[in-house]
């Protein structure tokens, strides 16, 4: 995963930086999302790893797929990772590029895992308190998981808040242990 990362970083930062100067960062996440969301179908993966196919049809296999979805610097920057065999690291691409993204754009990506569905009104709050506190824009995702028992545990970045019970009965039985 390290090596894939390694490789894909110089690709990323390539598509970034051109996004960047064409201030089209959105257009761009849209594509790289669509085609990662491409070769992470196990039917593509078979047909990329394919020694039938030469580098042009699987760059043309991925654009015909991509169809209007794909500008024509979207098309130069598959032929590109087709004729250097590297379709295959289009999603650490697409995570690298967002990274930028976020960076560049002052935003976070948090995500709020609570056991019960959350109010708008909380989700307003946590948001808020968020902003606060990392300094910059939020976007948050949420999601349920019944088996924290109550509470939520909210991720943004680096930073873990485990307030749910499931985490709470956990770190009181390490402590108990020891």
């Amino acid at each position: 995963m390290a090596e894939s990362l390694t490789i894909a970083r110089p690709y990323a930062q390539a598509a970034f930086l051109y996004a960047n100067t064409q201030q089209a960062l959105g257009e761009w996440s849209e594509m790289l999302e669509l085609l990662a969301a491409i070769v992470a179908d196990p039917g593509m993966a078979s047909l990329v790893d394919s020694p039938r196919l030469t580098h042009a049809q699987r760059a043309d296999l991925f654009i015909d797929i991509g169809a209007e979805r794909l500008n024509d610097k979207g098309r130069n920057f598959i032929r590109l990772l087709a004729e250097s065999r590297r379709l295959k690291l289009l999603p650490e691409i697409a995570v690298l590029y967002e990274i930028q993204r976020r960076e560049a754009e002052k935003t976070v990506r948090a995500e709020l895992i609570s056991a019960f569905p959350v109010s708008d009104a909380h989700k307003a709050a946590i948001t808020a308190a968020l902003k606060k506190r990392l300094g910059r824009e939020i976007e948050l995702g949420c999601s349920t998981d019944s088996t924290l028992v109550g509470g939520a545990i909210i991720r943004a970045g680096d930073l873990v808040i485990d307030g749910s019970v499931h985490g709470k009965l956990e770190r009181l039985g390490g402590t108990l242990n020891h």
